[in-house]
């Protein structure tokens, strides 16, 4: 799993690297990232298979071009997490498109539709995954365990106030996974 709050001095040090072609700084980026990008990419594919040919097309492109990362737009996981984004929307949309009867309108429609709840799942997933882990843990046991406030303050060991502050955070921060595009916190795609 990705370290969180990754400090940008390693995500510039880690583009330099990769700049250099130095294979450790790739092997370093896939412990880092790997499960990150296969997750999204299988949030929008719903396929292993492809979601395993994403994850390999994103550490080719990040070898590949390194320089297209820029550290002024955001985290290096933040442009990531936008090519797995950007990669498994074109290979869903060339794969949907192929399976299409020609001159279908409806059809068409349907996996713009698709594509649309499927980068909503994968930016929401981000999300969770992105966001530190208190917030995380309220929001897992308000979801998973129905819990409601006074019983996830219990479990967490906080008052009842840090418990709806936390809820009510992770749950403003998931309310933007509609607000489809680039994952949150980074300008740009690729």
């Amino acid at each position: 799993m990705a370290q969180k709050d990754v400090p940008p001095r390693w995500d510039r040090k880690m583009q330099q690297r990769l700049a250099r072609g130095e294979a450790a700084a790739l092997g370093e980026m896939y412990d880092r990232f790997a499960s990150l990008v296969h997750s999204l990419a299988h949030r929008v594919l719903g396929d292993e298979r492809a979601a395993d040919r994403v994850t390999r097309e994103v550490f080719a492109h990040v070898w590949e071009h390194p320089e297209t990362y820029d550290p002024k737009q955001g985290p290096l996981r933040s442009w990531v997490a936008a090519v797995t984004h950007r990669l498994a929307v074109q290979r869903l949309r060339a794969t949907e498109t192929a399976a299409l009867p020609q001159g279908e309108s409806g059809s068409a429609q349907e996996l713009e539709s698709k594509l649309r709840r499927a980068s909503v799942a994968a930016r929401a997933d981000y999300i969770v995954h992105s966001m530190p882990a208190p917030l995380r843990a309220a929001l897992e046991l308000a979801y998973f365990q129905r819990r409601d406030y006074r019983q996830t303050a219990a479990d967490l060991g906080v008052t009842e106030d840090e418990a709806r502050r936390r809820l009510r955070l992770g749950l403003q921060l998931l309310s933007t996974a509609h607000n489809v595009g680039t994952p949150p916190g980074y300008g740009g795609a690729v």
